[in-house]
């Protein structure tokens, strides 16, 4: 899922707690995996090696983590491929494995594979029918207001178990879709099928402008319902869980996040998709 870079970096940095910085040292650095695959899109997947708490963390510690060397297969069972590795100067750090070959079908399980050195790393994912979002507005409390929220429509099937995650992207400022916050939703929480949720502008780590919670007149945004696993939902909320505990999304605090990655740690995630364009009215 064309995530966010953003946790990458935090689940990179929450592989060893603040308790003892001493024995960290001593501790083998761990592979760090943010991958997904969307429905009817191909595989992405980042990977880096984790730092200890008491180094510096900054765009330029994390390049010398990065892991551009590893063989990295996925399968759906009947197919595999193994994913080419490019540059990406719109992320950080600024490379990327991906897929070409294999798409993502709602309904399949697939398989992740990483081979570094002598070091194996795997997971399975499946990815979950999608459900279409209806509406996505961009509303301010003033009309002379120069900023405000979007807020987006959904039905929530009825008599099916769903997981959704809400992200945004606003063209032109951001390379990739943000987690929105407290955008991770469990449907056993609706009181009923018809939901209506504010969008709150989720954190992406070193951003080029300084962070707001909201959108902005002259943004084009884009939005973007995922349907997600019940251990997407867990890492994002432990993620999520980081950055309010912390109060710092770049130094997280000493509980580890939730991850389904054997060998290693992070998210190997599926995910179904329905995206809308939201336009907002020019910037004065």
């Amino acid at each position: 899922m064309r995530i966010y870079i953003l946790l990458f970096l935090a689940v990179l940095m929450t592989s060893c707690s603040n308790d003892d910085f001493s024995e960290q040292k001593s501790i083998e650095s761990k592979i760090v995996v943010e991958g997904w695959i969307e429905e009817g899109d191909f595989a992405n997947v980042l990977l880096s090696s984790s730092i200890p708490v008491a180094d510096v963390i900054d765009s330029t510690n994390v390049l010398n983590h990065v892991i551009r060397s590893a063989k990295i297969t996925i399968s759906d069972g009947e197919t595999s491929e193994v994913l080419k590795v490019k540059s990406d100067k719109n992320r950080v750090p600024p490379f990327v494995y991906f897929g070409n070959t294999l798409k993502g079908v709602a309904g399949k399980e697939y398989s992740l594979k990483i081979e570094y050195l002598n070091r194996v790393v795997e997971a399975v994912t499946t990815i979950p029918k999608s459900v279409p979002l209806k509406s996505a507005e961009y509303i301010k409390k003033n009309p002379t207001d120069t900023t405000g929220y979007v807020f987006v429509k959904f039905d929530d099937p009825v008599n099916e178990k769903n997981y959704y995650q809400i992200a945004t992207k606003i063209d032109g400022e951001e390379p990739i879709f943000v987690p929105s916050f407290y955008g991770n939703l469990d449907d056993k929480n609706f009181e009923t099928p018809s939901i209506a949720v504010q969008i709150n502008r989720g954190v992406i780590l070193f951003p080029k402008t300084k962070f707001t919670p909201y959108f902005a007149d002259g943004d084009l945004i884009f939005v973007k319902l995922r349907t997600q696993t019940k251990e997407a939902l867990d890492f994002w909320n432990s993620w999520q869980n980081e950055i309010v505990n912390s109060r710092n999304p770049i130094y997280p605090a000493n509980t580890s996040l939730k991850s389904n990655i054997k060998g290693g740690i992070g998210i190997w995630a599926g995910y179904g998709k329905s995206m809308l364009i939201v336009k907002t009215p020019p910037k004065k």
